[in-house]
């Protein structure tokens, strides 16, 4: 059977919805509906109709995000889902090419998600691109090394979050450049990361804020949760559950996490993820006290090879012809010479001998700085036909800070 696919417009959310609610076994409550409704542009959702049934979905947030050495439009693809009478039946396959074709339509060169499966993806192209540290803080060893750094200037101020939103904004508009996935905030994301209903809080205690400023304005803030605890009644055992934190400069940062770690009737710091490199590590006198688990995050599809390679930064010169593998962007397949250096980049088709061949989700991987190329070497995902090259190329697409988008869309 074949299963026509278009866009939706707003009187068919219902439909839209109810497939989402069945594939990820997820109700939610109407003011979380109404939020996640809003941030839908409806022109770049897709729908797969069995008849008049709508039997599977996706979507797109048009982001801009911060790559290595500047900042791109990205195609944050969402929304993902089929029925799950319909499993098996090759729609998530005819959403994601026609998806993927969409993109390039419109001049986006990159795609990127979160996963709900790590399974899933890596056969439409996509390779995992950065990874989320979550780690728990046992509040009674938490010191900091001595030189950690520190301005007398600072001061820390409690603030309901919702009063504060314009600071929040801005501060967050001012250092989402500095790594690589991070991605510019709408309205609509805003009031997602703000909210504060009964859904939201889920048992963890209302939203709260605490602020890092001096005479000149913000310099930080943090955004946590506090579930209260007694052990045995009578010892304080509460649970901080730090949502974000950001700040402008190194004391700030340092500041903000000691308000968090200092916590009156809290014996224990969790965190909703932060990236491998959190500052925090180095912070800690003992770092064994970060007790950590990781994830992947964001997975990320090349969309168009040449205008993707050519339009992000270099860590080291490099030289090399790439033999691409894509049987989804079938555009992309063939070889491709990559000239680069840190003042810039060029990416040409050619029909040279290849240096290295690979499949399109290793360049995806690779591609916000934190890739695994050395590692798919080892594994014999990718061939390597001139010695030295995928290090070379390893090397020049490596990047500090490492990727990390910091909130699920």
């Amino acid at each position: 059977m074949t299963y026509p696919i278009r866009p939706i417009d707003e009187s068919e959310w219902p439909a839209f919805a109810r497939v989402l609610d069945e594939g990820f076994n997820w109700t939610p409550h109407p003011q979380q509906a109404a939020r996640f409704k809003a941030e839908t542009e409806f022109d770049r959702t897709l729908a797969a109709f069995d008849g008049d049934l709508v039997a599977g979905v996706t979507s797109i947030n048009s982001f801009t995000m911060t790559v290595p050495g500047g900042r791109l439009p990205v195609a944050g693809v969402t929304s993902v889902s089929v029925l799950p009478s319909h499993r098996r039946r090759g729609i998530l396959s005819a959403l994601m090419r026609r998806q993927l074709s969409d993109v390039r339509e419109r001049g986006e060169s990159v795609a990127a998600l979160y996963a709900s499966e790590a399974a899933i993806y890596g056969r439409y192209g996509y390779g995992r691109a950065s990874h989320n540290l979550y780690f728990t803080i046992d509040k009674s060893r938490s010191a900091f090394v001595k030189n950690a750094p520190a301005d007398p200037s600072l001061r820390i101020r409690v603030a309901k979050p919702a009063d504060v939103r314009a600071d929040l904004e801005g501060l967050f508009a001012s250092v989402v450049a500095r790594r690589p996935g991070r991605y510019d905030r709408k309205p609509q994301i805003w009031d997602g990361v703000l909210a504060d209903d009964e859904g939201d809080q889920r048992g963890n205690g209302s939203l709260r804020s605490i602020l890092a400023e001096d005479d000149g304005g913000l310099r930080g803030y943090a955004l946590f949760r506090v579930k209260a605890n007694w052990d045995a009644d009578v010892v304080p055992a509460g649970e901080l559950k730090l949502q974000e934190l950001e700040a402008a400069d190194p004391a700030a940062y340092a500041l903000l996490w000691r308000s968090i770690l200092d916590r009156d009737l809290v014996s224990k710091i969790q965190t909703s993820g932060r990236p491998v490199d959190d500052p925090l590590i180095a912070l800690l006198a003992d770092q064994r006290q970060l007790r950590a688990s990781w994830t992947d995050e964001l997975w990320v599809r090349v969309v168009e090879v040449d205008k993707a390679l050519a339009s992000r930064a270099y860590s080291a010169a490099v030289d090399v012809v790439i033999e691409v593998e894509d049987d989804v962007c079938p555009w992309n397949a063939g070889r491709w010479r990559l000239t680069a250096d840190p003042t810039g980049a060029e990416c040409k088709p050619v029909e040279d001998e290849p240096d290295v061949t690979l499949p399109v989700a290793a360049l995806g991987s690779a591609y916000l700085g934190d890739g695994l190329l050395m590692e798919s070497l080892e594994a014999g995902v990718l061939r390597e036909h001139s010695p030295g090259s995928v290090r070379a190329l390893a090397t020049a697409m490596s990047w500090s800070p490492k990727p990390w988008a910091g909130l699920t869309f």
